[in-house]
């Protein structure tokens, strides 16, 4: 991270505690780890996130609905989903300092540091050697496939990836690069030797690639790290009376399987056809050892998800369907298509066929803010196997039986959050040859600010407070406003930039007379006279959410 953009990141945090968008959890007992709260505006902000989230995914969509399921639910689930045996993350410890970190994320950081920069000589040189890589494999598997049993393609695989990586080692100190492209292109090596040993559940590999790339613990500065191991990240707990006859439970750790278990239920009694999808935002908890970037990763976070139920055999012609929509969904908040970009999963899930992440460019790099995901017909048949209950549907259309294949749709809601505010967020100069002058604005989509607009008696007296109460009064209903009199115009106008409210409305001597106001526009900062009667037309027009939700 630049110490420009590590700076943006640290002047967001300070922002969103000041302006009482989110806090540290306990604050006052010196906060707990990885737990955060959402103020007043940061409270706003959430739902008006959510609201959108459901418009377009239940409200605009008539074969979607949506359910709200426990955060407890039967311990044989996890079971079955494969939480119980498998959900972990590859944990390294440094023995000199005693801390713990994900193996993945070390590599995955010291990637971004070699690949920050490089030329397009650099980046054309790259492509070439993945498209070389990717042939010297193949051509040792189609060998493989000829003249040797199955048992024996991984290693004629793994024996072609290495070969590969080799000549291009041997290329790169042939090439007469700069330093950020030596970087750039060593970063690359590494990314496609990181690859290859999560697609293998290699946990040696992974540690062989920290000690080669002499990466430290950022405590201790030394490399003195133990093997790498899988530590799983559900938290368990006690349902019953007494504490020796009580079952094991689990917070739950997504909130899909809420909605697996609950398919048959909402399938009967909403007579729904296939395909159809649920729609649920939930709570979720994991017991994340390295929580780390502020709200990215919490032990405590929530989700928006979507399960689309299939056809099998026309499961890729929805995933392109839903993996499109959803760019469009986050494009639609206007911003700009350069900060995101698609990430095609190297290493799939063994129950999946398809698997992109969207990704947003945060100050600290690209991170994924939702995955779509194309899970087949693993969620349900685990179900249908661990309970002994039927999740078939019977398709009228080819009269036949079958277990619906699934697409998934996946957002951390806290990620959009961060996504949201870091996005909006500027420190804008408007100096004059005259006088120093700036402001801090939260450039947020009107649909999505936490206060509408905010109502300005110019004075405390003249009876400009009781007519700035009375318009007040009028447009509460409809819209989220902020009544201010404190302080000179120019400081409340300052104050309200900061939480991104686009629009300031001020009463005085000449609303008496005429009942008209002046608007303000947060990002303009232009002023117009206006009917007190023509506000609620006026802010309502651009809140609504016709303005981002294309039918």
């Amino acid at each position: 991270m630049s110490k420009q953009t590590d700076e943006l990141f640290k002047n967001v945090i300070s922002h969103a505690k000041e302006y009482g968008f989110v806090f540290p959890s306990s604050e006052i007992y010196d906060g707990l780890s990885a737990v955060y709260d959402y103020g007043q505006n940061g409270a706003e902000l959430k739902n008006n996130i959510k609201t959108y989230w459901w418009k377009a995914m239940v409200q605009l969509n008539e074969n979607i609905v949506g359910i709200d399921s426990a955060i407890f639910m039967h311990p044989k689930i996890w079971k079955a989903s494969g939480h119980v045996d498998g959900f972990s993350d590859p944990m390294i410890d440094n023995k000199d300092s005693n801390k713990r970190y994900r193996a993945d994320q070390l590599l995955e950081d010291k990637i971004s540091s070699l690949m920050k920069d490089g030329s397009q000589e650099a980046k054309d040189f790259v492509m070439k050697a993945a498209q070389a890589i990717d042939d010297s494999v193949k051509l040792l598997m189609s060998k493989a496939v000829r003249d040797a049993e199955d048992k024996n393609l991984i290693e004629e695989h793994n024996n072609g990836f290495h070969k590969a990586i080799d000549l291009l080692s041997k290329e790169i100190a042939l090439q007469n690069f700069l330093l950020e492209d030596k970087e750039y292109v060593e970063g690359y090596i590494l990314l496609k030797k990181f690859e290859e040993a999560l697609k293998n559940d290699d946990l040696k590999a992974l540690r062989d690639l920290i000690i080669e790339y002499k990466i430290a613990d950022p405590i201790s500065g030394t490399r003195n790290w133990t093997d790498v191991r899988q530590f799983n990240l559900m938290f368990s707990t006690q349902m019953g009376a007494v504490a020796d006859d009580a079952d094991l439970v689990y917070l739950r750790p997504e909130t899909a399987q809420g909605i697996f278990v609950n398919y048959l239920n909402v399938q009967k009694s909403g007579r729904m056809k296939i395909p159809f999808g649920i729609a649920q935002i939930g709570k979720a908890f994991r017991n994340e050892v390295i929580a780390r970037q502020f709200i990215i990763r919490m032990r405590e976070f929530e989700q928006m998800e979507m399960q689309f139920f299939v056809r099998p055999g026309t499961q890729k012609e929805w995933f392109e369907h839903w993996k499109t929509m959803r760019l469009k969904w986050h494009l639609a908040l206007g911003t700009g298509p350069e900060k995101y970009r698609y990430h095609e999963h190297t290493k799939l899930a063994h129950y999946a066929d398809a698997a992109f992440d969207i990704e947003y460019e945060f100050p600290f790099g690209f991170k994924e803010v939702e995955g779509i995901h194309s899970r087949t017909d693993f969620d349900l048949s685990q179900h249908q196997k661990f309970s002994g209950k039927k999740l078939q549907y019977f398709d009228p259309e080819i009269n036949q039986n079958y277990v619906p294949y699934v697409i998934e749709t996946s957002i951390g809601l806290d990620r959009m959050f961060l996504l949201t505010l870091i996005n909006a967020y500027e420190e804008e100069d408007l100096s004059t040859e005259e006088r120093a002058d700036s402001r801090v604005v939260l450039r947020l989509h009107p649909c999505l600010a936490p206060v509408k607009a905010a109502i300005f008696p110019l004075t405390k007296k003249d009876g400009l407070p009781e007519k700035a109460r009375e318009i007040m009064d009028k447009l509460k209903v409809d819209f989220n406003l902020q009544y201010e009199e404190k302080d000179a115009i120019g400081k409340r106008y300052r104050r309200q930039d900061a939480i991104g409210t686009p629009f300031c409305i001020t009463v005085d001597h000449q609303t008496l007379e005429d009942d008209t106001v002046t608007i303000r526009y947060r990002d303009t900062m232009q002023q117009e006279r206006v009917k007190a009667t023509e506000l609620e037309k006026i802010i309502g027009d651009l809140v609504s959410w016709k303005n981002v939700l294309s039918l």
